[in-house]
């Protein structure tokens, strides 16, 4: 427990820096965004796929 905790910080501050370096996270093609007057709607597909796939690489790496 004590490693997937150490590992699922790792990642998190990898994310961080990449987000703070300019990374398009949340701005891929297929991120739509809805905005019809004063609401805004946001759906992130592209970017909830990308993430789903590099969990599951991960998950899939650890488990063994």
């Amino acid at each position: 427990m004590g490693k997937l905790l150490i590992v699922v910080g790792l990642v998190l501050a990898a994310i961080g820096v990449a987000i703070a370096l300019g990374a398009p996270f949340g701005r891929l093609p297929g991120d739509f965004t809805v905005r019809r007057g004063a609401l805004t709607f946001y759906v992130p597909l592209a970017t909830s796929v990308v993430l789903s796939v590099l969990l599951t690489l991960l998950l899939a790496v650890f488990r063994r």
